[in-house]
């Protein structure tokens, strides 16, 4: 009996070992038969993708960094008055960043960028200091305390380029690129099918949304350092690629306000719209930030494939059990095409700041704000427990959350449990 389980357990080791090394043959035969594909820049993609390519020319995702040199007009700051924030002259820009909510400034020294030490506020136009203070992001331990010590690569450069590499400091090109979304075009440009480059359409609900979140997400490198470094952005990561095989989003500590969540862990600043995403109902249900953002046009604020109320209610209709079962109006208790019945008023309040400069104890100057990406319903009550912005009292600044409340208490169509606790 013993000679026989010997034998049999012998047989099944040669089996185990012979399916190993064919398995291992095959492997190394595919990637001998599958080129390395390579970065071939957006311009390649443009004849055969003209009306895609033209509209996403336009788009602020392909002019994140711009060359003042070169875009003159991309300089949105006053550089002809003088300021005492602003230390620097416009000879000194490599890169202007940014023009929709503020604009900054890197300059060049020897192959880094680094930022310069104030920012322009585009909606109030005036000159801001800038500098990340220590106790903000995870990385500033790791770099010194100026500006002249952070350089724009591991912090910032990674997503606003495609293919950065953080050994050479080089680029396939600055800007979110066509391959930052649909990976190396080299195989696809030589012999154009559906089965050589990636479409985020055509991928699970989960990879689909990691090609955006790899840089809409506040996280950081699963393994650090990388290279020596301290990466703000998910080295590594192609699209079609599974995320968290790189990045760790950050963690909200329930109940704890700190610099990227409140306390009940919606995003308290910007560029968390993937962590916010992730916690929603609409994640869960298999949503994918392209059914609401279409990234190859301009047209609409936010690259939205809708305005206003148009965007939502093309799928919450009345036979969706997540669809209004009255008029907008009868909804919101406010009057319809009325700002406070928007769907984005209460479902999607802008509370994720962009823009802060502290000036006089704890009040801010030029604070701006973005949307929440959770789609929660945020109660007053839960700013009275937790300091969480209100939306009613966002619109309704001469009134308090104590009014805010006992006007959703009075509402007798909506669940007093839900809205006004």
């Amino acid at each position: 009996m013993l000679v026989a389980h010997l034998a049999i357990m012998l047989r099944t080791s040669l089996l185990t070992i012979v399916a190993i090394a064919v398995a291992c043959s095959l492997h190394a035969q595919q990637q001998a038969s599958q080129p390395t594909r390579k970065f071939v820049g957006s311009a390649a993609c443009k004849s055969c993708h003209q009306a895609a390519y033209n509209g996403w020319r336009q788009t602020r995702m392909a002019n994140v960094i711009r060359d003042p040199k070169v875009h003159p007009d991309a300089v949105l700051g006053d550089f002809t008055h003088d300021d005492p924030a602003r230390t620097f002259a416009l000879d000194q820009v490599a890169f202007v960043y940014g023009s929709r909510w503020k604009q900054r400034y890197f300059e060049k020294r020897g192959r880094d960028y680094f930022p310069l030490p104030a920012q322009w506020d585009i909606e109030h136009r005036k000159w801001l200091p800038y500098h990340v203070p220590d106790g903000a992001d995870w990385w500033t331990p790791y770099y010194g305390k100026a500006n002249t010590d952070r350089p724009t690569g591991p912090t910032c450069d990674g997503c606003h380029s495609v293919n950065y590499n953080l050994a050479t400091r080089e680029v396939t090109e600055w800007n979110v690129g066509c391959e930052k979304c649909h990976g190396p075009g080299s195989e696809h440009v030589a012999h154009p099918t559906t089965k050589n480059i990636v479409n985020p359409e055509r991928l699970d609900y989960v990879r689909g949304n990691d090609v955006c979140m790899q840089c809409h997400t506040q996280g950081r490198p699963v393994s650090l350092p990388v290279h020596g470094e301290y990466p703000d952005w998910p080295v590594g990561y192609l699209p079609g690629d599974r995320l968290a095989d790189v990045w760790h989003l950050e963690e909200a500590k329930l109940g704890t306000q700190d610099f990227y969540f409140f306390p009940d862990g919606s995003a308290h600043k910007n560029r968390m719209q993937g962590n916010d995403f992730v916690q929603s109902n609409m994640y869960h249900r298999e949503m994918r930030c392209f059914d609401c953002h279409q990234v190859h046009s301009n047209r609409n604020p936010s690259n939205l494939i809708a305005t206003g109320n148009q965007l939502c209610l093309g799928c919450h209709t009345k036979e969706n059990p997540a669809g209004l079962k009255g008029t907008v109006s009868e909804h919101t208790h406010h009057r319809e095409g009325s700002p406070g019945s928007q769907c984005t008023a209460c479902h999607m309040p802008n509370i994720a700041q962009t823009l802060a400069v502290k000036t006089v104890g704890n009040k801010h100057d030029s604070d701006i704000f973005v949307s929440s990406h959770t789609f929660r319903f945020l109660s007053p009550t839960l700013t009275e427990t937790s300091g969480i912005p209100d939306p009613c009292i966002g619109c309704h600044k001469d009134k308090t959350d104590a009014w805010a409340s006992a006007q959703l208490r009075s509402w007798t169509t909506t669940s007093p449990w839900r809205d006004a606790n």
